[in-house]
């Protein structure tokens, strides 16, 4: 009794404050959330007959080892590239260094297999390069000459690398900015030069932004499932789509996926080792700017040439080839097809958008009126979803999804003789919801940022005045959201719009987006038809870019990345970065 006694009074100061609604709404919506990962390990425990043993014998070792192999090379390359770029853009000063500052984001806005592909267009056998040797030096055959193959896993390595970089120079950028001019000047006074304070100092305490830059594009990487597919690199994520479509088996598919789970957690895990509980602060409330070094002359056009090639390579040339696809087919690419597959990405978009910002409004407002860990608890879900690859949350989703429908219908059936089929299953809901949980995490991170900059001092004026907590909330809180709402459907919008993963395995039949029709002509060799929805999907990812360009460039702050707690989800420190 002595224990139950403070429940009970917990329980009614909810009730009395009008919390209690809040709070089960978001515990709710974080067991939706949830979900998928929960339907996962229920799948993988049913027998899948010969299935399993026939995967671990011929499919699971090679499909870990090329896994392994490519987020090495990524995590190895974009750490390099990205972590390079951020410190000449930000401590030294050369010619183009201001334009190359928002330049080195745009890569963010080209999806992996979008790329993949204009390369493979490139570089490929049939592609224009080989072409252009072939007829230069009269080669008639491979055998006349050597080139190398890109669809390899070092093909892959070094195109996903291309455009996953930015999300190292994201956070590594960020917490350069705010480094303490102090400590760099200190360093500089002690006699150390500009790159012994670069090793020594400057990289260390960038270490946790460094680690969580590296982690979400290792999340990325295993996400991804077309690019993988075209340079013919067979990892898990090409593995569970494969078991579930090809062999017809949904339990070895579940299976795979758990052992991405264990991949997903590794990479969490061993990012908070790597932040374990370092804090660095400022000793000041004042920010001066950052001390620069000018680079002349030769070494001014080695840090342009150096920041200039990943922009080159990751946008600039991909850029060109869609122009070229889209100018060269434009007639063919605005067939029916292509604004049916358009009007479909938006609608989707839309309300993936929509359903988000108000799940995300939902779950941020009950963690700000309540001190209950649980609540505290079921906000940290939403990050676990944002790491979840595509492929997995498709299969996590489609049982939950598929035993309602049963239910739904077994019930009609059984009242009123009629039968309702599939309702939310195999329709255009399973993706909005698939989208939803996926990107909740940048809505929820926009949403918290903004609410964070209002008073709780409003909010007890408002109670004053005997407005409710709701009341509350539509008339004083959302108005004041508006910036921050905008920015988290802007996320999840351009998000849904890229998302091919989720995508291909949850759409209806005869039912297409730009990315899945991107997939699907690329997949038949029919790279220049691609074009145009390629094309639409880059320019409409370029609008989160160049926001995102605005407000890290909006100045300094006396809080660094590295100063983030270590209970911080990656997905969460990138957003609230960006």
């Amino acid at each position: 009794m002595r224990q139950r006694a403070p429940l009970r009074r917990r329980l009614r100061r909810l009730v009395e404050s009008g919390n209690l609604g809040w709070s089960i709404a978001a515990l709710i919506l974080s067991l939706i959330a949830l979900a998928p990962v929960i339907a996962i390990a229920v799948i993988a425990l049913r027998p899948s007959g010969d299935t399993w043993p026939h995967l671990i014998a011929n499919v699971l070792p090679s499909a870990l080892q090329r896994t392994l192999g490519l987020m090495a090379g990524v995590g190895a390359l974009t750490l390099v590239i990205g972590t390079g770029t951020a410190w000449l853009v930000t401590m030294y000063r050369f010619p183009g260094r201001r334009l190359l500052q928002w330049l080195l984001l745009l890569p963010l806005a080209m999806p992996t297999y979008i790329i993949a592909y204009t390369y493979l267009e490139m570089l490929d056998y049939s592609g224009s390069l080989q072409a252009f040797l072939r007829a230069s030096f009269g080669w008639h055959s491979a055998k006349d000459y050597w080139f190398p193959d890109i669809r390899s896993l070092g093909g892959a390595i070094l195109v996903m690398s291309a455009v996953l970089y930015p999300y190292v120079y994201i956070t590594a950028r960020a917490s350069f900015i705010a480094q303490s001019v102090c400590v760099l000047e200190v360093s500089r006074t002690l006699g150390r030069s500009a790159a012994e304070t670069f090793w020594q100092v400057a990289l260390p305490l960038a270490r946790p932004a460094l680690a969580a830059g590296v982690a979400l594009a290792l999340m990325e990487t295993l996400n991804d499932i077309g690019a993988v597919e075209f340079f013919g690199v067979r990892t898990l994520t090409v593995a569970v789509y494969d078991t579930w479509l090809d062999r017809n088996s949904l339990a070895g598919a579940a299976q795979l996926a758990c052992v991405m789970l264990v991949f997903v957690a590794a990479l969490l895990i061993g990012e908070r080792l790597l932040r374990a509980k370092r804090r660095f602060h400022h000793t000041t409330g004042r920010c001066r700017d950052l001390p620069e070094d000018e680079l002349a002359r030769w070494r001014g056009a080695l840090a342009f040439a150096a920041c200039a090639l990943p922009v080159a390579f990751g946008f600039v040339v991909p850029g060109i080839v869609l122009l070229g696809d889209a100018y060269a087919h434009v007639q063919a690419g605005l067939a029916p097809e292509f604004w049916e597959a358009a009007a479909n990405s938006l609608m989707l978009a839309a309300a993936a958008a929509a359903l988000a910002v108000s799940f995300a409004v939902v779950l941020a407002y009950a963690r700000r009126q309540t001190r209950s860990e649980l609540i505290q608890a079921a906000s940290v879900v939403p990050a676990i979803s944002y790491a979840v690859p595509g492929t997995v949350l498709a299969i996590g989703l489609l049982i939950p999804l598929a035993g309602l429908d049963n239910a739904i219908d077994g019930a009609m059936r059984s009242t009123f003789g009629v039968s309702t089929g599939l309702l939310l299953s195999g329709t255009a809901f399973a993706l909005v919801l698939a989208y939803t949980i996926r990107f909740l995490a940048a809505s929820l991170g926009a949403v918290e940022a903004g609410l964070s900059k209002i008073s709780r001092n409003i909010d007890a004026a408002a109670r004053t005045l005997g407005a409710t907590v709701s009341k509350t909330l539509f008339r004083v809180h959302l108005p004041l959201l508006r910036p921050a709402l905008g920015a988290a459907a802007l996320l999840v919008f351009v998000d849904s719009m890229k998302e091919l993963p989720a995508t291909l395995l949850l759409r209806p039949f005869n039912f297409d987006t730009l990315s899945t029709q991107v997939f699907t002509l690329v997949s038949l060799y029919r790279y220049e038809e691609a074009g145009l929805s390629a094309l639409t999907i880059v320019v409409v990812s370029l609008a989160p870019v160049l926001l995102l360009h605005g407000i890290i460039a909006g100045g300094r702050r006396p809080i660094s990345a590295s100063s983030l707690p270590a209970s911080e989800a990656p997905g969460e420190m990138a957003l609230r970065i960006s």
